[in-house]
């Protein structure tokens, strides 16, 4: 499958999906923040630099919010990663999240982990799996992870093979078991060790996830039992309504009336807590927003310093979030983060 971009698909035009989501008949997310006293959106910090290493990766998913895939090649310049590394050197930032596309094929992936560690970030790499078996130059890469003591975050939309495949590719979960042995075999995902392997579930249709305590529960008793493998905790996702998933809904039919479940289920307490109060966005070319989806909406952030360029971190810190209709699915039921549910 190519990506939206490789097709000339209309939705690769962030206006193009900005047109569809606005087009909705529903209450304006801001309207919404405004009646539970949440507006202006304000960050609650600068606790988590999440970087987009570039957009090619060696799997192209259904529901990918990135559009990303083998022929994208949009990829972030060792200058732009020194950019980064220079503001995490004088910043007291904790987390360094790291993502794509497949964050690893960028060249310098493996120079850009050891500075961060160096600066004493925690870092997080959102690892596909497949990627550690596609090439035997990635073969390393559980050794590699373990050195800097990174925490790996993984998608594995299901513990069985058939529901997996069909939102990821043919054989890709059969690929992401030996995987997940390969970081079970140095620790990854073993109690005691640090070393720390969280997977990730995204629902495979037009429905929000259910809950994630439960769902980690079945993730954990039916890989150990089918499969002999661990992981340390389950993150339960919203899909969004935007780029690859939107089009979905819309060819599906779907597009209303999964918005009305978002809408409908819309939680004050999620919406306290979502991602963007206290995570920066770094696009791959530099430019700076309030959270990943924005990013791929490029909605910047509404700040002079919309560049690694032109970094402000007082300012990006007292910003105003940029919201839209998106927003609504990181706020329904118990939210969805990066990190999971967030309620």
């Amino acid at each position: 499958m190519k990506s939206l971009k490789a097709q000339g698909h209309l939705f690769a035009s962030s206006d193009a999906q900005m047109e569809v989501l606005n087009k909705s008949d529903h209450e304006p997310f801001d309207s919404k923040l405004k009646d539970v006293g949440l507006y202006p959106f304000k960050p609650t910090g600068i606790d988590i630099f999440q970087v987009n290493l570039g957009k090619m990766c060696n799997q192209t998913c259904k529901h990918c919010h990135v559009d990303a895939g083998p022929d994208r090649k949009e990829i972030m310049t060792r200058k732009t990663m020194q950019q980064c590394l220079d503001i995490l050197a004088v910043h007291d930032i904790p987390k360094v999240d790291l993502t794509g596309g497949a964050p690893e094929m960028n060249p310098n992936f493996r120079w850009f982990v050891e500075e961060a560690a160096a600066l004493g970030k925690h870092i997080m790499d959102r690892c596909n799996l497949t990627i550690i078996t596609a090439n035997k130059k990635y073969n390393d890469l559980p050794q590699f992870f373990a050195k800097h003591r990174v925490e790996v975050i993984s998608s594995l939309p299901h513990y069985t093979s058939l529901r997996t495949d069909s939102q990821r590719g043919d054989g890709v979960f059969d690929r992401s078991v030996k995987a997940i042995r390969m970081l079970n075999e140095i620790g990854y995902g073993i109690e005691g060790t640090g070393l720390e392997l969280n997977l990730v579930y995204n629902p495979t249709g037009a429905i929000l996830p259910g809950s994630q305590e439960t769902l980690e529960a079945d993730y954990k008793r039916e890989l150990k039992r089918r499969f002999g493998i661990e992981f340390n905790n389950l993150y339960v996702i919203t899909n969004m309504p935007i780029s690859r998933f939107l089009d979905y809904l819309l060819v599906s039919n779907n597009y209303e009336n999964y918005m009305q479940k978002l809408v409908e289920a819309f939680n004050p307490n999620a919406a306290g807590k979502v991602m963007c109060r206290n995570t920066l966005s770094i696009g791959w070319d530099g430019y700076i927003y309030d959270c990943d989806f924005n990013q791929m909406l490029d909605i910047k952030v509404k700040s002079t310093a919309q560049h690694l360029s032109d970094f402000d971190f007082e300012g990006l810190n007292s910003r105003e979030i940029e919201v839209n209709q998106h927003c609504y699915g990181c706020t329904a039921g118990p939210g969805s983060s990066c990190g999971g549910q967030t309620s």
